[in-house]
């Protein structure tokens, strides 16, 4: 009976998996950096209140004339100062979700690359596993046979 030849090993040679999250950082200058920190932070609840409380003491103070007037009703500067605000950090923010929608393409080639590589490595593990139960087979036909030529 044949010897059974079973696949060659599986070598793995490929380069490391990588990290989406590194990559992308890596990449980023610094002016990036500075969009994506202000969009982080004028999307937060702390920005929020912060801005809140400034405008209800900015109004407060203009209304009761606790202080001096330097922006009365209907505060002109302060639908300036709002103004401007919204016109700056509005790109910015824009350029952080850009910059994050890259990111995502980014991790969806290394997910591919990932199941490439994964498809591969389990199209051979079969293929060892199908060469193994062939071999089983074999020994069990032989076991079979030895015992049936020993009664």
């Amino acid at each position: 009976m044949p010897l059974h030849i079973f696949p060659p090993h599986y070598r793995h040679e490929h380069n490391p998996i990588k990290n989406a999250n590194e990559v992308f950082r890596d990449q980023l200058t610094v002016g990036q950096r500075a969009a994506d920190w202000v969009a982080s932070k004028v999307g937060s609840w702390s920005f929020i209140i912060g801005q809140s409380t400034l405008l209800i003491a900015w109004a407060g103070l203009n209304v009761t004339a606790w202080m001096r007037h330097w922006d009365p009703y209907p505060f002109i500067l302060m639908n300036l100062v709002l103004s401007l605000q919204a016109a700056y950090t509005a790109p910015m923010i824009m350029m952080s979700q850009n910059r994050k929608a890259d990111r995502d393409r980014i991790e969806a080639h290394l997910d591919y690359e990932i199941n490439v590589k994964a498809e591969t490595e389990i199209r051979l593990i079969i293929e060892n596993l199908e060469a193994q139960n062939m071999a089983i087979n074999e020994l069990h036909k032989l076991l079979v046979d030895l015992h049936n030529n020993r009664e």
